[in-house]
């Protein structure tokens, strides 16, 4: 199989493992695949590595990097015939988790050697890709702290973050949203977190954020209507007991289509962890089967052959 590799050198694990650079091609020859590496002689920016990548007309694009990285190629590659493969890099690694990768990555490497193709659902709002979740509220400003300091060790930038989530948490005051799914009429929300998910979490004791299936073809939103320490401490206590969609204070809902409308001319959104802002209304849509991917393949309760 041929495959061209692009490795993101400023993805979490990179920067604390450099060494990654050279064993993770040497790791997916010996699995069986003809790698063509992408480097910066092809251009210093990701659009023009992935220019680079798909004029060799491979059959599988290798992504090492987080899921942001991962949701800007696969933006490119939704719709084709070229097939997405992860290499788990960056600090959540959401896909690489739901696709049943090794979160090891010279693992993950290897288990690309065994791994078969499949297709799963690509979601978008306004035109914009994501793979995982997109978010809008507090967690959204949350990780735009996160990002200010990325790369940058040290107990100084530690309590910035810690001190501006905190401000946060005080501070930012729930929103008044519309929402409508699949045509239905407006219901009116205040909340100060949203999260719409590309399928569905999975609702069993001990898995956390985890989608057992990727080819579903929904979208699953969640909203708080609280979302505070307290709130999020007991969430996560109620997910871990697989009970969590009976949660005080969540609205869920399910469709293939979502509107949202707020007051805000433009809303600021984080799409698998990149931030954009985007203008209203918020207009979701799911694409089942956009995307071919390269991954284990699926075992029965949704978890990939090497998953842990």
């Amino acid at each position: 199989m041929r495959a061209a590799l692009l490795l993101n050198p400023r993805a979490g694990t990179m920067l604390d493992r450099p060494e990654l650079l050279t064993q993770l091609p040497a790791a997916l020859r010996q699995a069986g695949l003809e790698i063509t590496e992408i480097g910066d002689e092809a251009g210093k920016d990701l659009a023009a590595k992935l220019d680079a990548a798909l004029a060799l007309h491979p059959d599988v694009l290798v992504v090492g990097g987080g899921d942001g990285t991962v949701r800007s190629v696969a933006a490119r590659l939704a719709g084709g015939k070229v097939a997405l493969a992860v290499l788990p890099l960056g600090t959540l690694n959401l896909l690489a988790r739901d696709l049943g990768m090794p979160l090891e990555p010279e693992e993950a490497a290897r288990a690309l050697g065994r791994a078969t193709l499949r297709a799963i659902d690509v979601a978008e709002v306004n035109g914009e890709v994501f793979l995982c979740q997109s978010v809008i509220g507090l967690p959204n400003r949350m990780g735009l702290h996160r990002e200010k300091v990325r790369g940058k060790d040290g107990l100084a930038s530690r309590w910035r973050v810690a001190l501006a989530f905190a401000r946060a948490l005080w501070r930012y005051p729930p929103k008044r949203m519309g929402l409508r799914c699949d045509g239905a009429p407006m219901q009116r929300i205040w909340t100060r977190a949203l999260s719409i998910v590309n399928n569905r979490y999975v609702e069993a004791p001990g898995r956390l954020f985890h989608r057992p299936r990727l080819d579903e073809g929904v979208l699953n939103l969640h909203a708080a209507r609280g979302f505070g320490v307290w709130w999020a401490v007991r969430l996560l206590a109620a997910m871990a007991m697989g009970r969590w969609r009976r949660h005080d204070d969540l609205i869920s809902r399910e469709a293939t289509a979502l509107e949202i409308v707020s007051r805000s001319r433009h809303v600021r959104v984080m799409n698998d962890g990149e931030a954009m802002l985007l203008e209203t209304p918020l207009r979701y849509v799911i694409r089942p089967g956009a995307l071919r991917v390269l991954a284990p393949a699926p075992q029965a309760d949704g978890r990939g052959e090497d998953a842990a």
